[in-house]
C-alpha cells in the first residue's frame, strides 16, 4: 500500500496527461484513494471529499464510503492486490465508467454492503478507521429544579470486509473532536449533528461535523 501511494495519488492529481479520474471509474474508487492519501488537493479529492460528507448530511444519513460501489475486481489478473488494481483504473484509465455501475436501493446495498475483495489486510485499516456518530441531546431543568435530559445517538463503522454496521451508542461515547459539550450545570443545551472521524494511511486523524 504505502509503496504504491505516491503514485496513485499522482494518478488522481493528474487532470491534463490521463483521463480524469473522476469520470473514469465510480465516486466510492475515488473517495476510497483520496481518504487513504488524506484527501490531498485536487479537483478529484475536492469532488469525492464533498460526496463522502453529503452522504452523512441529514437526511438520509448514508456511509460516507460506500465501498461496494467500487468494483475492485473488474480485471483482475494473478496476484494483484486491490489497491494496486485501483492504481490501474486511476491512471491509466480502466474500464469502469461510472454509469456503468447500477443504482441500487439502500436496502439492497446493506445486504451486498462489503468490498468485493479481501480488504482484511492492514493496509486497508484506513477503511475500518471511519466511524460516524448521529448525535441528538438535550437537557434542561424541570419545574421541580431537576435536570432533565434525554439523547440519542448511533455509531456507524465498517467491518473487517468493509461492511457498514449502525448500532446504539451513547454521549459518552462521542469523540472530543466533537462540537457536542454538555454543560455540567444542566443549563438548557440542545445538540444535533452527524460528525464522522477517520484516520488516513499514515495514520492522521481527520473529522467532519454537520450541525442540522
Amino acid at each position: 500500500m504505502k509503496r504504491h501511494l505516491p503514485a496513485l495519488l499522482l494518478g488522481i492529481g493528474l487532470s491534463t496527461a490521463v483521463v480524469s479520474p473522476a469520470a473514469a471509474y465510480p465516486v466510492d474508487c475515488a473517495i476510497l484513494l483520496c481518504l487513504a492519501g488524506g484527501w490531498p488537493a485536487s479537483i478529484e479529492c475536492t469532488r469525492a471529499r464533498a460526496v463522502f460528507i453529503r452522504r452523512i448530511t441529514p437526511w438520509p444519513i448514508e456511509p460516507p464510503l460506500q465501498i461496494w460501489n467500487c468494483p475492485m475486481r473488474a480485471s483482475f489478473h494473478g496476484e494483484v492486490k486491490p489497491i494496486e488494481h485501483l492504481f490501474d483504473i486511476a491512471v491509466r484509465g480502466g474500464p469502469v465508467p461510472i454509469d456503468s455501475v447500477p443504482e441500487t436501493p439502500l436496502a439492497l446495498q446493506f445486504v451486498q454492503g462489503r468490498a468485493d475483495v479481501d480488504i482484511s489486510d492492514p493496509s486497508f485499516d484506513f477503511v475500518r478507521s471511519i466511524r460516524v456518530f448521529e448525535i441528538t441531546y438535550q437537557q434542561h431543568r424541570n419545574r421541580d429544579g431537576g435536570c432533565k435530559s434525554s439523547e440519542s445517538v448511533y455509531l456507524g463503522s465498517y467491518g473487517a470486509q468493509g461492511k457498514y454496521h449502525r448500532r446504539r451508542s451513547s454521549v459518552s461515547a462521542v469523540p472530543a473532536t466533537s462540537d457536542l459539550s454538555v454543560p455540567a450545570d444542566c443549563l438548557g443545551y440542545r445538540h444535533r449533528s452527524v460528525f464522522v472521524e477517520w484516520r488516513d494511511a499514515k495514520g492522521s486523524y481527520g473529522h467532519e461535523e454537520v450541525h442540522y
